[in-house]
């Protein structure tokens, strides 16, 4: 049992004090327990009977409610009453909600390469000297890594508290959404059908943005420790120099006189520092992508399926109008625009250590190290990214792109809504 002051200070953990990596995993690994998933191969305590409760339950209801449900109103109820605005408005709350529990399924089925993966980038941070300027740029990163994961996470957690409080700040009796109407709960706002409707909103709801919130903090987390890595490791590319003829003013013997690089025994000296670090590296690097490789291993294939549910979502909230979907619209665009975001700044860091490489005054190097240095960048030029079922990287572009057709297909199909 623990004491109220150690339950304070893992409270502190999810705040912005704590970024190293083994903490934020370990905060994503207790909010995913929650859903009855273990990411942490070492932790062996099992999982709570509330968290298999509370699983089952909101599951059951949102795939009740938002699966079965939403299919029965958008194919037969609506096609009988006619409410094609009303249809759409629940078709687009159906499609969005399936973002998220794809993710999570994928992330169990592979649940084996998930353990792998999260090890091995603890691993990757266990090798970090702690101290060294390496580990100071890294844990710069990281904190804005960690605000971006508690951004979404507020952001998405506060969109479904913000949904299922609206009949709160409307008068009589309402539901989040007054157009839907659950399968086997008519009349749906007389006693006690209005309560178990409102119950299993709720309970549907949490299930909804709980599972993409934890989900993709984990892979946010991943992204974002790789985009880390990149970032610090440029930092030492471009150091090289710099340090190499530092480490050869503490070796030589007379330092009064200002450090000839030209000197023999001042080469010999430079060359090994600089061929001793960029084999550490060409070794991290070659670490990071093939971690980063492991983490599209899982998740392409529900990515890819969430572009494909983002364009339904978005496409049947437009023909729902706006003033109907206004809070399902930013849920929909936050969770496939972060994984945008998370490739465009994996994309872009990528291309910063390419520069970095450039401009590590390579030059000044023996041939042996210029080929190493040759050996980094061309690993380098291969662009680190991410990609929607391997068929399209995650950048800004994508995203803009998928917007684009969105609009030109609710345009087409506008009319026949009027």
């Amino acid at each position: 049992m623990l004491s109220f002051k150690e339950i304070i200070h893992e409270i502190r953990k999810f705040g912005l004090e704590y970024c190293d990596l083994p903490t934020m995993l370990e905060n994503v690994s207790i909010l995913l327990r929650v859903l009855t998933v273990n990411i942490d191969s070492k932790y062996k305590k099992g999982i709570t009977v509330l968290s298999y409760i509370v699983t089952a339950v909101t599951a059951a209801c949102f795939y009740y409610v938002f699966l079965f449900s939403m299919t029965w109103f958008v194919f037969w109820r609506a096609r009988v009453t006619g409410e094609l605005v009303g249809a759409m408005v629940v078709l687009s709350l159906g499609i969005s909600s399936e973002i998220g529990p794809f993710k999570l399924f994928y992330m169990c089925y592979y649940m084996d390469k998930t353990h792998k993966i999260a090890d091995g980038f603890l691993e990757c941070d266990a090798n970090t000297i702690k101290g060294t300027r390496f580990h100071t740029n890294l844990m710069k990163c990281l904190r804005n890594v960690k605000k971006r994961a508690m951004l979404y996470w507020v952001v998405v957690a506060g969109n479904g508290v913000l949904y299922v409080m609206k009949p709160v700040a409307m008068r009589g009796r309402n539901l989040p959404e007054n157009y839907f109407l659950i399968y086997g709960l008519e009349p749906m706002f007389e006693t006690p059908n209005y309560q178990i409707a409102y119950f299993m909103m709720i309970a549907s709801v949490f299930f909804v943005c709980y599972v993409p919130a934890s989900v993709t903090a984990f892979l946010i987390v991943l992204t974002g420790y790789a985009e880390a890595q990149m970032l610090a490791l440029s930092e030492e590319m471009l150091q090289l120099w710099s340090d190499a003829t530092k480490y050869a003013k503490t070796q030589i013997e007379d330092t009064t006189e200002e450090l000839d690089v030209h000197n023999p025994k001042v080469k010999v000296i430079i060359n090994q520092f600089v061929e001793r670090r960029l084999r550490e590296i060409i070794g991290r690097h070659a670490n990071v992508i093939n971690l980063l490789n492991q983490v599209e291993i899982v998740f392409r294939q529900a990515i890819a399926i969430g572009f494909v549910l983002l364009i339904g979502g978005l496409l049947s909230e437009l023909l729902g109008k706006l003033e109907n979907t206004f809070l399902q619209l930013p849920f929909a665009l936050m969770q496939v625009s972060m994984d945008c975001f998370a490739g465009q700044r994996v994309m872009d860091a990528s291309a910063m250590f390419e520069a970095s490489v450039y401009d590590c005054k390579w030059e000044n190097f023996d041939k042996s190290n210029m080929k190493l240095v040759l050996v980094i960048l061309q690993n380098a030029q291969k662009t680190m990214t991410l990609s929607a079922g391997g068929v399209r990287t995650l950048s800004f572009s994508a995203l803009m792109s998928v917007f684009r057709g969105i609009y030109s297909a609710y345009t087409a199909l506008r009319s026949t809504m009027k």
